[in-house]
C-alpha cells in the first residue's frame, strides 16, 4: 500500500509540473551527453596517441651541397661516406633505436612526388637537392631527446627532428576542445540542479496540504520526503537514457558512417562501441543519483519535516 501510495504520489508531482519536469530532462540529458562525449573523447585522444607514437619516427637528416651553401649546420660541406658510417653504427649502438632506415636523396625524391607531385615546387625539384636521412624507430618514443642530444650538432648533420611534435600540437588541440566540452557540460549541470530545485520547491509548495496532514498522522519524514526525491530521480533517469541514445546515436552517425568512410581519415583508429557501452551505466547512475541528492538537500530547506 506504501508503495502504490508513493508511485502514485510521483506521478502526480510529474504531471502537475510538467514543463519542468520536461525542461529538467532536457538539461540533463544535455549535461550527461557532454560528460559522456568529454569522456569518449578522452579514450580517443588515448587511443590515438597509443596508435600514432608507435609510429612515428626521428629523422636524422644530412647535409647535401645546396645545404653547404645556405645552412650554418652545415657549413663543414655536404655529408661524406664516413660521417655516414659513423652515424649509422653510433644508432646501432644506442638501446633506445629499435631501428634504422636509410632513405637516399633519390628516394626522398620519389616519396616527395608521390605526395606532392601535383605541386609547383615539386616540379622545380631535382634529386639532388633532396636530403638523405636515416628513419630512426625508437622503442620509446618518449625518449626522442637522446637523440636529438647525441646527434644535433654533428658534422653532416643538418637537423634532428621529432614527428612526434607535430602530434603533440592535434592532441593539444582535442585536449582543449575536450577541456571546454567539460565546461559546458559543469554549465549545463548548474542548470539542471537550479531547475531541479525549483521543480521540488514547486510541487512541495503544491502539496503542502498532504504533507501537512501526513506529518500529523505521524508519517515519518523519510516516508514523506520520498516521493519528491523518486520524482526527481525519475525525471533524471529518463535524461539518462536520453543523453546514452544520444551517445549511440553519436557513435553511429557521426563515426560509423561519417569520420570512418572519409578517406582522408582513414589512419585514424576510431574507439570502438565498447568504449561507448562501458559509458552507458555511468552515465545512468549520474543521472539517477544527482537529482535525487539535490531533491534531497532542497527538501531540507523547503520542506521541513
Amino acid at each position: 500500500m506504501r508503495a502504490q501510495f508513493v508511485m502514485s504520489e510521483i506521478g502526480v508531482g510529474l504531471r502537475r509540473n510538467l514543463t519542468m519536469t520536461f525542461a529538467v530532462v532536457v538539461s540533463v540529458a544535455l549535461s550527461l551527453a557532454l560528460f559522456g562525449g568529454s569522456l569518449l573523447m578522452r579514450d580517443q585522444v588515448s587511443t590515438m596517441k597509443g596508435y600514432w607514437y608507435d609510429k612515428v619516427n626521428v629523422s636524422i637528416f644530412l647535409c647535401n651541397k645546396s645545404d653547404a651553401e645556405s645552412d650554418p649546420n652545415c657549413a663543414k660541406g655536404a655529408v661524406t661516406t664516413e660521417e655516414k658510417d659513423q652515424i649509422k653504427a653510433d644508432l646501432g649502438k644506442m638501446q633506445v633505436v629499435d631501428k634504422v632506415i636509410y632513405e637516399s636523396s633519390d628516394q626522398a625524391y620519389k616519396h616527395y612526388k608521390e605526395q606532392f607531385g601535383d605541386s609547383p615546387l615539386a616540379r622545380s625539384l631535382t634529386p639532388d637537392q633532396m636530403q638523405e636521412s636515416y628513419r630512426i624507430k625508437l622503442r620509446d618514443p618518449q625518449k626522442y631527446q637522446v637523440v636529438a642530444t647525441a646527434f644535433n650538432g654533428r658534422d653532416g648533420v643538418q637537423s634532428v627532428q621529432d614527428q612526434k611534435g607535430i602530434l603533440e600540437n592535434l592532441f593539444g588541440l582535442l585536449n582543449g576542445m575536450n577541456w571546454a566540452a567539460l565546461a559546458v557540460m559543469a554549465l549545463m549541470l548548474v542548470v539542471a540542479l537550479m531547475l531541479i530545485v525549483n521543480t521540488v520547491r514547486v510541487s512541495a509548495f503544491s502539496r503542502r496540504r498532504e504533507t501537512g496532514i501526513m506529518r500529523l498522522v505521524g508519517a515519518s519524514s523519510f516516508y514523506i520526503q520520498m516521493p519528491f526525491i523518486m520524482e526527481a530521480a525519475v525525471a533524471g533517469l529518463i535524461g539518462g537514457f536520453v543523453a546514452c541514445a544520444m551517445l549511440l546515436v553519436g557513435r553511429y552517425f557521426i563515426i560509423d558512417h561519417g569520420l570512418a568512410l572519409s578517406e582522408k581519415l582513414n589512419l585514424i583508429n576510431f574507439i570502438g562501441w565498447d568504449a561507448v557501452l562501458a559509458k552507458l551505466p555511468l552515465v545512468l547512475a549520474i543521472g539517477l543519483l544527482m537529482p535525487a541528492l539535490a531533491a534531497f538537500f532542497a527538501l531540507r530547506k523547503y520542506l521541513k519535516v
